[in-house]
């Protein structure tokens, strides 16, 4: 990267943003659709999607960004979330950045112009998410976005811009919510410890939607031990920055080894840190055909576990998908799947009759985990079931 020659910021940026991957071809590639209309687009990116055959309505969205000097193919390739799309039965919107808007293809995560709310580049993730449940009648309530690396950064300041929009986050090997507003902060942030408190990093996700009560999305963290490209540091910031934003403590609930030498630390039911022993820069894949196995390795895809498969558990996408294969026809089916009732109580009598569960006297709904505040009586919502046992936030709705 140090032979190409930029000028004036750019030039910084090339030193500075040495985040993922090794230029590519654009798309489209087999079974990756480009999505030339799909409203404002003030960022300038580009849209692609991936649609298992016969999706049905009613079903999720994971938005996937890839990293500095990628495409939206190579995170389709690699990543592992088309097949886990296949199995659990969601859309996958892959967004893709242009030179045009940054030398080396990186998300502008460190540019107020498109890292916040109703602006730029996030502006247009937001028309994405709008396009792909507009075409296939997705479940709003169950979007869902991950990134890695400049990507990962973008996906922190999504939550922290549309905290409405998405119900989960995966970050990998990614930068806090608002860390940097230049490229000289952005290589700041990505190297050394800010020595903020956990209350201030929150405040730096609050700021970004005045007035907004929750829920907050659910974020889970990937890092590993031995990046040098975006320091280990930063996985600590991010669990700092997102329990602080839930209100819970940085003590980890529980602590769990998984494949790949990797260690699951959960922070109740809303953050998880996920710290890979040794490994650089990059998304975590376990190419094979086990449950727990998806992706391919590649340049800055990196063998030991697959982070996808972990996240999407985490996200509730693989519940109440069934076992049944894909439909092989290409006709999508328009039918909704059976819906069970809308029903307003109070948060106790939700947790009474099973519709929701409360952690530490707060509520949260069965299978979305959407949290609902205090688990009383006087703390009334309305929930509707989505699928057998899925329960999402229906306010307003019965």
């Amino acid at each position: 990267m140090r032979k190409l020659a930029f000028a004036g910021l750019a030039a910084i940026t090339a030193a500075v943003l040495t985040t993922v991957g090794v230029a590519s071809a654009d798309p489209p590639a087999a079974s990756l659709v480009q999505i030339s209309s799909f409203g404002a687009n003030p960022g300038a990116l580009a849209m692609y999607t991936y649609t298992p055959s016969g999706l049905e309505t009613g079903r999720p969205v994971v938005v996937a960004l890839h990293g500095c000097t990628q495409s939206a193919s190579d995170y389709y390739a690699h990543s592992g979330w088309p097949a886990l799309a296949d199995r659990w039965r969601f859309e996958v919107v892959f967004p893709q950045q242009s030179t045009a808007n940054n030398s080396l293809k990186c998300f502008n995560w460190f540019g107020t112009a498109d890292d916040t709310r109703g602006n730029g580049e996030a502006a247009s993730v937001k028309s994405m998410v709008d396009k792909a449940i507009g075409d296939h009648g997705s479940d709003r309530s169950r979007v869902f976005v991950t990134g890695l690396s400049a990507g990962g950064g973008m996906t922190a300041d999504l939550l922290a811009a549309y905290p409405d929009v998405f119900a989960g986050g995966g970050i990998n090997a990614g930068l806090p919510a608002q860390c940097a507003t230049s490229v000289t902060q952005a290589t700041n942030c990505q190297q050394n410890n800010q020595n903020l408190t956990p209350a201030q990093w929150a405040a730096r996700v609050t700021a970004q939607y005045p007035g907004y009560g929750g829920p907050w999305p659910r974020v889970a963290i990937w890092q590993g031990t031995g990046d040098y490209t975006v320091y280990p540091v930063n996985g600590t910031e991010l669990r700092d920055q997102w329990t602080a934003v839930h209100g819970l403590s940085q003590t980890p609930t529980s602590t769990q080894s998984l494949p790949g030498g990797t260690t699951l630390t959960a922070y109740g039911d809303k953050v998880q840190l996920y710290s890979i022993a040794g490994m650089g820069h990059g998304t975590a894949v376990d190419p094979g055909t086990g449950t727990t196995q998806c992706g391919s390795t590649g340049a800055y895809f990196l063998a030991g576990i697959c982070s996808s498969y972990y996240t999407g558990v985490f996200f509730g996408l693989d519940k109440g998908s069934g076992t049944t294969p894909p439909p092989t026809t290409t006709t999508p089916t328009t039918t909704p799947p059976p819906s069970g009732a809308c029903v307003s109580a109070s948060n106790y009598a939700h947790t009474q009759a099973g519709r929701a569960h409360q952690s530490s006297g707060q509520t949260y709904a069965n299978g979305s985990n959407q949290a609902m505040g205090l688990w009383n009586t006087f703390t009334v919502h309305a929930l509707r079931e989505t699928s057998s046992g899925y329960w999402v936030l229906a306010d307003g709705q019965c």
